[in-house]
């Protein structure tokens, strides 16, 4: 299988879709998630860290039913590897918590 072209890429909340949001988009809804990854299990999901096939994302949620592609998306995000999630614990809004540990000094502007 060939890289997709840029056209063919999605990237939503960090997590890389390729042909795959096309697919999640065009399914016949409501679906299960076993129909999903008998029909899509093999797509990768990319992100920063790692990469994972639907099937191993969406393996701990087999018995869900989906309405939407929206709501197989929310399973997809909820399931994806912490590889997904960019830098663990970060946040640019708010100053770390009493007793938080920093990984950075303090700095001053």
């Amino acid at each position: 299988m060939s890289d997709p072209t840029d056209s063919e890429r999605l990237r939503e909340h960090g997590v890389e879709f390729g042909p795959l949001a096309h697919q999640l988009d065009q399914h016949e809804y409501p679906t299960t998630c076993e129909e999903l990854v008998e029909a899509y299990g093999s797509a990768i999901l990319r992100f920063q860290d790692g990469e994972q096939t639907l099937e191993e994302v969406l393996n701990p949620v087999r018995e869900e039913q989906f309405d939407s592609p929206a709501e197989a998306r929310t399973a997809i995000f909820s399931n994806v590897s912490e590889g997904a999630i960019g830098r663990k614990g970060y946040s640019d809004r708010t100053p770390p918590a009493l007793g938080e540990q920093t990984e950075e000094p303090d700095e001053s502007f």
